[in-house]
């Protein structure tokens, strides 16, 4: 039976919603993304691990007024502010939602670090290397024939040796914040959602809180594929690598349509994990959307939740 056109574009938009999103270098040359309040400056970030990243910080109303800020590190930068530069004229929203969290004191202040992906080498940038690495040969040759292809073996790993030896030393400089893991939060959905868990694991001195919405469990599958390797070994990573409890805030979430209905297994097991290792409502939050899908505009819907959990009011 021929695929119809609509669902062809369909199926070609639940892909671009996880691989394909401009490429970095396009950020050089267009405008600032336009914010109702704040301001955006745009960074160009060299590294001595990666190639070049282009970063949007974008600060809030007042700013410096209430210093010292946090800091929320958000992936897919290019994403999260401005529809009419994206790819798909969705965005986070990013911005509006923490101005308005900001001005109510349902978080503390905090500006927003985005950083651009690397285009076509994304998904070799936000698959966790050690999770790869951990993988038998035949394995990696299995998850690299499925839907999702690598262009390279993932470099996650330097990927995060920029973020933390160079690019928050920069912004820790430049920008009036506080450094500290408390104050230090990062975020990403899809492989950007496997990204912020696997910061937060490896690095769990610098960050202190991350939010991983509609966490890419399936890896390199785009759907139900029998033998994908990837999501046993996120889970066996996990259990020997996830952060202490107690020091550290932890939220997921997934909505039920599109990519997103293929997740509930996977999340249910690394919950149960978490909850075993001593986490509580206190420190983790797992919810459960029913009927979003897995698009920015969704994201955006329930952005308030996992801001005002990771960053909530600071205690005087």
């Amino acid at each position: 039976m021929p695929t119809s056109p609509a669902r062809l574009i369909a199926r070609l938009a639940l892909l671009f919603a996880v691989v394909a999103v401009p490429a970095m270098a396009a950020g050089a040359s267009l405008p600032l993304p336009h914010v109702a309040s704040g301001r955006v400056v745009r960074m160009q970030e060299k590294s001595r691990f990666v190639p070049p990243h282009t970063v949007d910080v974008w600060l809030p109303p007042g700013y410096p007024a209430q210093a010292p800020y946090a800091v929320l590190y958000m992936f897919d930068g290019q994403m999260l502010f401005d529809a009419t530069q994206t790819w798909n004229h969705q965005s986070w929203r990013a911005a509006d939602t923490a101005t308005k969290l900001i001005r109510e004191g349902r978080t503390r202040p905090f500006i927003i670090v985005g950083i651009w992906n690397a285009g076509d080498r994304r998904e070799s940038e936000y698959y966790p290397q050690k999770v790869w690495r951990s993988l038998a040969r035949v394995q990696r040759e299995r998850a690299r024939a499925m839907d999702l292809k690598l262009p390279t073996e993932p470099y996650s790993d330097a990927y995060l040796r920029f973020l933390v030896k160079e690019l928050k030393p920069r912004i820790d400089e430049r920008f009036r914040v506080a450094g500290d893991a408390a104050d230090t939060a990062v975020m990403g959905s899809s492989m950007g959602g496997l990204m912020a868990m696997y910061a937060i694991s490896e690095y769990p001195r610098v960050f202190g809180a991350a939010g991983c919405l509609s966490t890419h469990w399936p890896g390199t599958a785009l759907k139900p594929r029998a033998g994908n390797p990837s999501p046993d070994a996120f889970v066996a990573y996990l259990r020997a690598h996830a952060p202490a409890p107690a020091s550290h805030r932890v939220y997921f979430d997934h909505g039920t349509a599109t990519l997103d209905a293929m997740y509930a297994p996977t999340q249910q097991r690394v919950d149960s994990l978490f909850r075993a290792r001593g986490y509580t409502e206190a420190d983790f939050h797992s919810l459960v959307f029913p009927g979003a899908a897995h698009t920015e505009a969704a994201w955006a819907a329930r952005l308030d939740r996992p801001m005002t959990f990771l960053l909530p009011p600071r205690v005087h």
